[in-house]
């Protein structure tokens, strides 16, 4: 056996560098075994225990059950722990008992659950009982651990429990379950194992051992339950990861009222002020706080409580910042006025306290500004850009009732009572704020799914906080004013009743909660922010640009930072009703001469669009991807229409119907569109060109210091022979307009990349272009053969059996795309050592992409508007992880 895997730890045997074996809490627990506090040189008070490894998990996954060998393992340490700590399992004498905790490398919030007091039966029970002097202690203990370990374990449910402690409570004429004695809890524990059977159909276990092996099952089965797996597909943690299990001795804070237990920030988590922030329960177990099932005091009260378990926690909040150079979200428990802590982790924080940590943690010496930029996770800033409630609206608005900012930003919408609802009728487009009690993990997706969320319980650290900040979500908690009667779908506040679809708005800032909708206004990049771009821009390689196709989009974009437009669509300037009838003209015409005449009123129009676009460019490079769309998007439809198009054409409406049924095609992302329509109808390239190269003219003129440069895009080349002949159109119709105009006039032609075929022969295209734009969304459902609108349809199938792991449309596949593009950048540039690649795909937003487009050396990525500061944020994180 000397040299077999090693798939167990003691705290004392790991540190924080091995969190991919022992993930985030294991390797934090660890290191806080190792440290000394600072001032007094003491060791970290932590309960003592033992790590199971991701390793295990994945074995797990592999054996279908946990091997002979990982059990001995196990048991082994059992023993190790039970040699520290000088307590036996199932002892009637000196009974251990111990929590397991799940704790994978990335933070999981809420999805994986917790088992406290295991160890316990009816013997250990009364011998403590006895022992302590505390009756009410032991059989609390022993019927939270009966409710976790059903809950967790057999997956019994957590209502049926509560409903007995509400039917228990009502009995007794109480409110908290506090004021139940200890014959109650006995009562509820019995009952509680009787609701076992009923529908386990075995008696709950008295073993301890075989308690420990239900739990770590249990524990490993959870990293593959519906709710970790839409977190891990946002958050983009592998499946293949695997999760940790920590056992670690238990510290009681529920044997009475020198006792308690708490979750502290070492800084603000919504806004990022510098203190301590937290809140702490007396006589309770962890789980209360973090569930919300009663509403906690403030920290600060704690030191007036217990003085000297303060003190020495005011030492470790110093001492764990000091050591992790961040903030440190904490768990604790005070067991007759001594301190155990419970973990540590850098702690989940706003965009906005996001960014004022980092800031303050330069000015304090503790991080450089490389640092401080790869510190902010790019996915958050999108919060920032999210609109606030209008000042003046605000002042002039009285609230209905006031509970817990607890994640910032304003929500309005139709009040709905259930995670399922606020799914179903944001699917339909509306928005929704989701009220409930108190939201538990499996509402995740209806959390996801509202504009904000209001809950009766729980505090700024209960589970519906912790998440809504996480997700960037508005969210107020802990309104105990709300009348709830969620059977009925209505609750009551400030005198007035809501029911579902009433509107409500709510500020996450204030917590203050208002009737109807509140206009809100957009967000400005100001203060921190603007200070964290500032560094970005310094350190990044990328450039970034905006997709837009109006003024008004590039205006916005930037302000946000763009450096230029990657993509112009200029087919959304033709659905303006006065311009989609001259269209529809042209393609109903027989001859060149009829569609020459209907393009040529679209012309000036199509001028005017691009002259607004330069100058609100003043100079930056300005991308325009010429005609995309199949014909089919732009004909009539309504009968109507129809007739309208017949008369202006003078033709029967039979014979437009006609033409109409024959632009029909079945599989139109792969037809008649993009360079094929400037093939069939070159006299379609010579109106865009001939507009793109006047409007220059007109702004340059106007503008002498710009420098106007126009970038024309041909889009879904193949073939270079394509290129060639659409290229040939350009250039005579480009050069003839600016010598007509007698000007000086540069500009570029160049080619989208987005059919495979174009990427493999990438050398000969880039012969005959200027530039190359991959436009990803296309070549990943060429590359793939999955038409993007259907993949939804059976997508959730590959997650669900792990074929796939993310959304290819919304992440790049870096393997088989990725491939594709690296060869096209490499042959591209060897044929012409002047060609400049982008991306403009929806992916040039996406943080993973971004740092992809930077290693395969891209020029710039072009996203929407709203993204650019993720760009510019992602683009200079790629640069600093490059350099070091």
């Amino acid at each position: 056996m000397a040299n077999a895997h090693k798939y167990v730890y003691l705290f004392k045997e790991g540190n924080a560098n091995m969190r991919e074996l022992l993930g985030g809490k294991g390797a934090n627990l660890a290191e806080m075994s190792n440290i000394k506090l600072d001032g007094s040189g003491e060791s970290f008070p932590v309960p003592q225990g033992f790590t199971i490894t991701t390793e295990a998990c994945t074995q797990y996954y592999e054996d279908g059950g946990i091997s002979d060998e990982i059990m001995a393992q196990i048991n082994e340490y059992i023993v190790k722990l039970e040699g520290i700590t000088g307590k036996k399992f199932g002892d009637i004498d000196n009974p251990l008992l111990v929590s397991v905790r799940s704790g994978a490398r990335a933070s999981m919030p809420g999805m994986m659950d917790t088992i406290l007091n295991l160890g316990l039966n009816e013997k250990v029970v009364n011998a403590i009982a006895e022992k302590s002097g505390n009756p009410r202690w032991a059989w609390d203990c022993y019927r939270r651990f009966i409710q976790m370990y059903s809950d967790v374990v057999m997956e019994v449910g957590k209502k049926y429990f509560e409903q007995l402690i509400d039917k228990m409570k009502e009995e007794k004429g109480v409110q908290q379950d506090v004021e139940l004695d200890a014959n109650d809890l006995m009562t509820l524990a019995n009952q509680f194992k009787a609701e076992y059977k009923a529908k386990i159909g075995a008696d709950f276990p008295d073993d301890p051992k075989e308690q420990l092996m239900g739990a770590i099952k249990a524990v490993f089965r959870s990293w593959d339950n519906p709710r970790a797996n839409v977190y891990r597909r946002d958050n983009d943690i592998p499946f293949s990861w695997g999760t940790a299990v920590n056992v670690q001795s238990m510290a009681f804070g529920n044997m009475g009222d020198d006792c308690g237990t708490g979750v502290a920030f070492t800084r603000d988590p919504a806004t990022g002020a510098k203190g301590l922030f937290g809140e702490f329960l007396t006589n309770a177990q962890g789980e209360d706080v973090v569930a919300g099932v009663r509403t906690p005091m403030h920290i600060s009260e704690m030191e007036n409580k217990f003085p000297e378990a303060f003190k020495t926690f005011k030492d470790v909040c110093a001492t764990l910042e000091k050591h992790y150079r961040d903030m440190q979200d904490m768990e604790f428990t005070v067991e007759h006025g001594k301190l155990y802590m419970l973990q540590t982790r850098n702690g989940n924080r706003t965009a906005q306290a996001a960014l004022k940590i980092a800031c303050d943690l330069v000015d304090e010496g503790m991080r450089t500004e490389e640092e401080a930029v790869a510190m902010i996770d790019p996915r958050n800033l999108d919060t920032l850009l999210h609109p606030q409630f209008d000042a003046a609206a605000i002042k002039a608005a009285v609230p209905m009732g006031k509970g817990l900012g607890a994640s910032p930003g304003a929500a309005c919408g139709k009040v709905v009572f259930t995670a399922d609802d606020a799914v179903e009728w944001a699917e339909k487009g509306e928005k929704v704020v989701l009220v409930r009690l108190e939201t538990s993990p499996e509402d995740i997706t209806g959390m996801k799914a509202a504009q904000g969320i209001l809950t009766v319980r729980g505090g700024m650290t209960s589970h519906a906080a912790v998440v809504a900040r996480g997700m960037g979500e508005c969210c107020v908690s802990g309104c105990g004013d709300i009348k709830m009667d969620e059977e009925n779908k209505k609750f009551e506040l400030g005198g007035k009743t809501f029911c579902e679809g009433d509107y409500i708005s709510i500020d996450g800032t204030t917590g203050n909660i208002y009737d109807g909708i509140i206009p809100t206004v957009d967000a400005q990049i100001a203060g921190e922010f603007g200070k964290i771009m500032s560094w970005a821009d310094k350190y990044r390689k990328l450039k970034v640009r905006t997709n837009a196709d109006t003024p008004a989009d590039a205006k916005k974009a930037r302000e946000l930072g763009a450096e230029g437009i990657g993509l112009c669509r200029t087919e959304h300037m033709f659905f303006d009703p006065d311009r989609i009838a001259a269209f529809r003209e042209m393609i109903c015409s027989d001859t060149v001469e009829e569609r020459e005449a209907a393009l040529a009123k679209i012309e000036p129009m199509q001028q005017a669009d691009f002259e607004a676009l330069y100058e609100a460019l003043e100079g930056h490079p300005v991308t325009i991807r010429f005609l995309d769309p199949p014909l089919h998007e732009f004909v009539p439809t309504e009968e109507a229409d129809i007739e309208a198009l017949a008369k202006a054409q003078g033709k029967p409406v039979e014979t437009i119907k006609s033409i109409i049924s024959g632009l029909h095609e079945f599989n139109p992302m792969m037809g008649h569109r993009g360079c094929r329509l400037a093939v069939t109808y070159p006299e379609i390239a010579k109106m865009q060109t001939s507009a793109v190269i006047k409007a220059a003219i007109n702004v340059k003129k106007a503008h002498p210091d710009w420098n106007v440069e126009p970038e024309i895009m041909i889009p879904l080349v193949g073939d270079v022979k394509e290129l060639k002949f659409v290229k040939k159109v350009v250039v005579e119709t480009a050069d003839a307009v600016i010598a007509e105009a007698g000007a000086d006039l540069k500009y570029e032609v160049g080619t989208m990349i987005e059919i495979p075929r174009a990427a493999l022969t990438a050398d000969e295209i880039a012969a005959n272009a200027d530039f190359f734009c991959f436009g990803t969304n296309d070549l990943t459902q060429m590359t793939y053969g999955f038409s993007r609108d259907d993949a939804g349809k059976f997508l959730n199938a590959y997650y669900d059996k792990k074929i796939f792991e993310n959304d290819p449309f919304a992440k790049l596949d870096q393997d088989g795309v990725g491939k594709l593009m690296k060869m096209a950048v490499k042959m591209g540039r060897e044929a012409n050592e002047n060609l400049h690649c982008g991306i403009c795909g929806e992916h040039g937003g996406d943080p993973s992409s971004v740092e992809f487009c930077h290693k395969i050396g891209l020029d710039y990525v072009s996203c929407s508007p709203f993204r650019v500061p993720i760009a510019r944020l992602s683009a200079a994180q790629a640069a600093i992880a490059d350099k070091n």
